[in-house]
């Protein structure tokens, strides 16, 4: 029987009530700031058992310095590296972020590390060599890679599909109500963003249709093993409790 864990992107309520409520959640403020392996140490010791962890790479790793996410961050690049950060570059500077990535992520025992791209990741071929490379050089994991393509690439499935297939411990990430089916097999994961606008529209609360729809989305998947199913919108917990009434009425 196929494994379906509903969750938020982020805690929308106090952690000791999210644990009590959900069995899985994304952390966020990973992708903000280098992520700290004590905190993450912490939250281990804190959830309940069997709880799942996924979170947000690091954004040095795949957004310029220059773009606007990076206002948030207490980590300042020095302005003559800021060309060797981000869009997975095979750079020394990516490279020791995703080291920390990792640290954090086997500290925590983190079932996914999404790498979420930014649409301005066009897909041209130093952008498809620089996936293909980046991924080729950290190897296998302890958990699995979620990669979160935005932008043009889904005018590009077939060779997306082609791309990750090489790659036994990554899943394509998507939005289902944006692009389906993705360009995976056996284990998926989707993150929702809210329909409409041109990738997100977060304010948007999904109806009783929407959620059944996306409950008939999953039953199509024949070959799944697990799915998880993150909200990440304004009503993620209203949302992300509705859609598990749906799946306990089946």
């Amino acid at each position: 029987m196929v494994k379906i864990l509903v969750g938020c992107c982020g805690f929308p309520i106090s952690r000791s009530k999210y644990y009590m409520t959900f069995n899985c959640v994304e952390l966020q403020d990973t992708f903000y700031n280098p992520p700290d392996v004590e905190k993450m140490k912490a939250l281990m010791k804190e959830a309940p058992e069997g709880f799942k962890f996924s979170m947000k790479a690091w954004q040095a790793i795949t957004h310029p310095p220059n773009m606007m996410t990076w206002r948030r961050s207490k980590f300042k690049p020095p302005k003559e590296a800021w060309n060797r950060y981000g869009y997975l570059k095979p750079t020394k500077e990516n490279f020791e972020a995703w080291a920390l990535i990792d640290k954090a992520a086997n500290a925590l025992s983190v079932t996914y590390v999404v790498i979420q791209l930014p649409p301005t990741f066009k897909y041209i071929d130093e952008n498809v060599s620089n996936v293909r490379e980046f991924l080729s050089t950290i190897g296998s994991t302890r958990y699995r890679i979620g990669m979160e393509f935005r932008g043009d690439w889904v005018e590009h499935r077939l060779e997306l599909r082609k791309l990750l297939n090489d790659y036994s411990n990554v899943t394509h990430v998507v939005d289902p109500f944006r692009w389906f089916p993705p360009e995976t097999s056996g284990e998926y994961y989707f993150r929702l963003h809210g329909i409409g606008g041109s990738e997100v529209n977060y304010r948007y609360k999904y109806t009783q249709d929407d959620l059944l729809r996306l409950n008939n989305m999953l039953k199509a998947l024949h070959d799944a093993k697990e799915i998880y199913v993150m909200f990440n919108n304004v009503y993620m917990k209203e949302d992300a409790l509705n859609f598990i009434k749906i799946l306990k009425q089946q």
